[in-house]
């Protein structure tokens, strides 16, 4: 526990100290929160669902934020790699898994940190939190994601050497999965022909769990979406665990 504190605090003090990180990474969700949330409020309807569309995007921002920072960080391995930092770390009597999950849990945390930051935006601009429990609700679900997204991050830049390749292949990847997740729109509004493959992308889950904690409402199950995106975590970490063990330097 010792080498993952150890990581994970040094993780943590590179975000505190790295303001321009900290404003841009919330600069996009809050764009379309503030721009297209209020552009479309007085259009998007939302049947069944009730409420305004703002308060239906608030989550969908929330989740971007956790996902976005969470998959990014994976580049501080490639930048690790390329400054020897990695080299140091991984000859050192420790193991490779604790290395790992270290990187985990300060990427997950930063990503933590910037949707919370994203919901305190929220409260100026309408968002009214259910309860005290649907909060922790949400907080677990922004969690779940942080993990989920950084170790699937820590996998791919684990076989990379080059960032400026790290960032086009996740940009490829990462925009279809938060477009396809129900973030913008209600998955009910959806052709029938998307909806099967909404469905398969593992941030839905997430998005609708935040959703439900927030608002009290979702379109999936709440116990479905814990139990899919709990899954998704565990097998990325495994999956991540994996992949960074073979890491050569």
């Amino acid at each position: 526990m010792e080498i993952i504190y150890t990581i994970w605090l040094r993780n943590m003090k590179r975000y505190v100290r790295s303001k321009s990180r900290i404003i841009g990474s919330i600069s996009m969700p809050l764009f379309f929160l503030l721009f297209l949330g209020f552009g479309l409020n007085s259009v998007v309807q939302l049947p069944g669902m009730g409420g305004d569309y703002i308060g239906f995007l608030i989550p969908g921002m929330v989740a971007m934020s956790v996902m976005f920072t969470s998959v990014f960080s994976g580049i501080q391995v490639i930048w690790d790699k390329q400054f020897g930092f990695l080299k140091e770390t991984l000859v050192a009597p420790v193991s490779r898994l604790e290395i790992m999950l270290g990187q985990t849990a300060g990427g997950a945390s930063t990503a933590v940190l910037q949707g919370f930051m994203i919901l305190v935006i929220s409260l100026f601009i309408g968002l009214q939190i259910s309860s005290v429990i649907g909060f922790l609700v949400a907080l677990l679900f922004m969690v779940l994601i942080g993990i989920s997204f950084t170790a699937f991050g820590i996998a791919i830049a684990s076989r990379m050497e080059d960032m400026t390749g790290f960032q086009l292949i996740m940009n490829f990847v990462i925009f279809p999965i938060f477009g396809l997740s129900g973030a913008l729109f209600p998955i009910s509004s959806l052709p029938s022909w998307i909806t099967p493959i909404t469905l398969v992308d593992p941030l839905t889950y997430g998005v609708e769990g935040i959703r439900y904690g927030l608002t009290g409402v979702s379109q999936i199950n709440p116990v479905v979406c814990f139990a899919v995106i709990g899954v998704f975590s565990l097998a990325m970490t495994a999956i991540g665990a994996f992949l960074f063990r073979k890491t050569t330097i």
